[in-house]
């Protein structure tokens, strides 16, 4: 493809905010984010996303080290904000039964059941910190507001906030909460559903009528997310309101993705077609591919409550992901997959900004 010409995008609001060439932002991805790709994304004129789920602040850093070395562009980095109903203090009767529908992978894959641990989740206070210690171009929140000293301590160093917005009424609060600009992810979007206000079951609003409802009452400038794979979605979103985008399975399709190759073919398979909104590999309402384990964890009673379930599956996963078995693996994609027909980072950037008018 001919590479875009990026003297058209140059003077945008949300180009100037974020110190970027083109208004393509990278889906962070927790767990499957990797430095090959944020950094492709940012050296090809959008913003390159970093999620940082599970890691500490050791991590962290040298997370953040290793982006400067692959990319001298602005990149984000991306944290989740707790919510309060994380389920962190179990017994371990508890924790016994949380485990026990899950022996069936672990003895396939040859795996040891987990002990119980001390804690799910690093500490969120060291993982801000610590973000805002490397000084990335923009921080980026899902899952709630950031603090009020959170936002100051960031803009007192230079960096840009993101947050992220399933309903209007999250962006409403999001923008009173100091924010620079808003992620308005609709229903269609892979991965978890980051609701804050209200249950993401009475939150599924889809992105092409949330953008421009999110466009009208806030002021601040809006990214659409969800449901876009090609030039066709960014004209759209662009003419409802958004001035950028927000794309991640098309990249998450990519030979700079962190997906295995198993994970990524099934991305361009007729499988892409159909996915689900399932709480079975993580306890928090995600979009996916459907697989053996979200098939066999349909029933809720049989799932632990976040962040439990997400670490209990975290055992097996990585392994599943290394042999290629899908079926038990996180599979999460939007409703766009169907729509991917490019292979690298490039290609993709290039097809998403000839929708850029």
């Amino acid at each position: 493809m001919t590479p875009p010409d990026f003297t058209a995008f140059r003077s945008t609001p949300i180009t100037e905010l974020l110190g970027i060439d083109a208004p393509v932002v990278l889906g962070p991805f927790g767990g499957v984010s990797s430095v090959q790709l944020t950094a492709a994304v940012s050296d090809g004129g959008g913003l390159g996303s970093y999620g940082l789920y599970g890691y500490d602040g050791g991590a962290i850093r040298r997370t953040a080290a290793d982006l400067r070395e692959a990319t001298g562009r602005p990149f984000a980095l991306n944290l989740w904000i707790p919510t309060g109903d994380e389920a962190e203090a179990v017994d371990q009767a508890d924790f016994d039964r949380f485990t026990g529908p899950l022996k069936p992978y672990f003895e396939e894959l040859g795996i040891p059941l987990p002990e119980m641990p001390a804690r799910y989740l690093p500490d969120y206070g060291e993982q801000v910190e610590a973000t805002l210690e490397a000084s990335p171009a923009v921080v980026s929140f899902v899952f709630g507001v950031p603090a009020p000293q959170v936002v100051e301590d960031a803009h007192r160093r230079g960096i840009k906030v993101l947050g992220t917005a399933t309903t209007v009424e999250e962006a409403v609060a999001l923008e009173a909460g100091g924010v620079d600009a808003v992620v308005a992810s609709g229903m269609e979007s892979g991965g978890h559903r980051v609701s804050f206000l209200r249950p993401a079951d009475e939150s599924l609003v889809g992105t092409f009528a949330l953008v421009p409802q999110v466009a009208d009452a806030v002021r601040i400038p809006v990214i659409a997310a969800g449901g876009i794979a090609d030039r066709r979605g960014v004209a759209a979103a662009f003419a409802l309101g958004a001035e950028a985008v927000q794309v991640g399975t098309a990249f998450l399709a990519t030979r700079e993705s962190a997906a295995v190759p198993a994970y990524r073919s099934l991305l361009f398979s007729p499988s892409a077609g159909r996915t689900v909104l399932t709480r079975a590999l993580s306890g928090r309402l995600a979009r996916g591919i459907p697989n053996r384990v979200t098939t066999d964890l349909a029933d809720a009673r049989s799932i632990a409550p976040f962040p439990i379930q997400n670490w209990l599956t975290g055992r097996f996963r990585p392994e599943a992901a290394a042999r290629g078995n899908t079926g038990l693996m996180s599979l999460w994609a939007g409703q766009a997959a169907p729509l991917i027909r490019h292979d690298t980072a490039a290609d993709v950037l290039a097809e998403l900004l000839a929708g850029v008018g």
